[in-house]
C-alpha cells in the first residue's frame, strides 16, 4: 500500500525529470491547436477530447517513471490493479570490442515480483552467473594475448519464452566461442500467481518421470533421423557418449499452451552442429504422472 509520503516523493522525483525539448514543443503545439479548436466544439466535444488528453498524459508518465524510475516503478508494481498489467525486464551490459576479443554480456533483472525474496535470489544469480563469466573472459583474453593473440569471444542474454497469466518463463543463454564454439541455455520457470520458482522435479508425483521422458525423446530422435538424413543424435555412438537419461534437473520451460519443452545444451546429446535441440513433451506421455494439471495441459 503506497502511502502519502510515498506518493508525494513520486510526484516531486516525476516533477524534477527534465522535459525533452522535442516532447514541450509538441506539448504547446497540441496546446495551442486544442485552444483555438475547442472555441469551435461543443461542450460534450470538450469533455471528450479532455479525457483522451487525460488518458495520454498517464501513458506518457507511466512509460517515462517505469523506464527512468526504479523507484517508481517499484511503488507501482504495489497497485493491484498496475501490477497484473507491467511487467518489468531490465539489463545490465558488459561490452568488450577488441579487435579479436569480444564481449556483449546481458544481464537480466526481474522487477514487480511480490515474492521479493525470490525476486532478490533470481536477480542475484543473474548478477553472480554473468559478472563470473565476464571476469573468466578478461583472465583468459589476457592469457591469449600473452601468448601471441587469438580469437576469443562470449555472448550472453535472455528471451522470453512464455509470459501469460500464470506463467513466467525465461531463457538465458551463454555463447563462448574460441577454437569452436560451445552454447548453454537454462531457464527459469516462475508461477506469477503463486509467486513461486517451479523446478521441473515438482512437476511430477515421483522420479520415474526421468526414465519416462528420456524414453520418449529417444523415440523423437530416431524418428527425426530416419525423417532427415541431416539430423543427428548421440544414440548409439562408440566415439562420444551416448543420450541415456535426463538429468532430474534438466533444463526446461513451459510453453503458452502448457506443454512441457525439454532443453539440451550444445554437444549434450547431439555434435554441435545440431545446436541446442529442445522437444516437446507429449501430455500423454506424462499425464499419469504429473502432480497436478495446473501447469502442463
Amino acid at each position: 500500500m503506497i502511502d502519502n509520503k510515498d506518493i508525494v516523493q513520486l510526484r516531486k522525483e516525476y516533477m524534477d525529470v527534465p522535459i525533452p525539448p522535442e516532447l514541450d514543443f509538441v506539448v504547446r503545439k497540441a496546446f495551442k491547436e486544442n485552444r483555438v479548436s475547442n472555441i469551435k466544439k461543443n461542450d460534450k466535444l470538450k469533455k471528450v477530447g479532455i479525457l483522451a488528453a487525460s488518458i495520454a498524459s498517464i501513458v506518457i508518465l507511466l512509460t517515462i517513471g517505469v523506464n527512468t524510475n526504479p523507484v517508481f516503478a517499484e511503488a507501482l508494481s504495489k497497485v493491484p490493479v498496475v501490477n497484473n498489467i507491467i511487467k518489468v525486464l531490465t539489463f545490465r551490459e558488459y561490452i568488450v570490442n577488441e579487435d579479436t576479443y569480444k564481449a556483449n554480456i546481458k544481464i537480466p533483472e526481474i522487477q514487480g515480483l511480490e515474492n521479493n525474496e525470490l525476486q532478490i535470489s533470481l536477480n542475484q544469480k543473474y548478477l553472480e552467473e554473468n559478472k563470473k563469466l565476464y571476469e573468466e573472459f578478461i583472465k583468459d583474453a589476457e592469457i591469449v594475448k600473452a601468448l601471441g593473440g587469438g580469437h576469443l569471444g562470449v555472448d550472453t542474454g535472455y528471451q522470453i519464452k512464455t509470459d501469460n497469466d500464470t506463467i513466467l518463463s525465461i531463457g538465458r543463454y551463454y555463447v563462448n566461442t574460441a577454437a569452436s564454439s560451445s552454447t548453454t541455455i537454462k531457464y527459469d520457470t516462475i508461477d506469477k500467481k503463486k509467486q513461486i520458482l517451479i523446478t521441473l522435479p515438482s512437476l511430477f508425483r515421483d522420479d520415474s518421470y526421468t526414465e519416462i521422458i528420456s524414453e520418449n525423446i529417444k523415440e523423437q530422435m530416431m524418428k527425426q533421423m530416419e525423417n532427415d538424413d541431416s539430423k543427428y543424435y548421440w544414440l548409439k555412438d562408440e566415439t562420444f557418449d551416448n543420450f541415456n537419461r535426463i538429468k532430474p534437473d534438466q533444463s526446461f520451460y513451459i510453453t503458452d499452451t502448457g506443454k512441457l519443452i525439454i532443453s539440451f545444451d550444445k554437444y549434450e546429446a547431439a555434435p554441435g552442429y545440431m545446436g541446442t535441440p529442445e522437444f516437446e513433451i507429449p501430455t500423454a506421455v506424462i499425464a499419469d504422472i504429473l502432480a497436478g494439471s495446473e501447469y502442463i495441459k
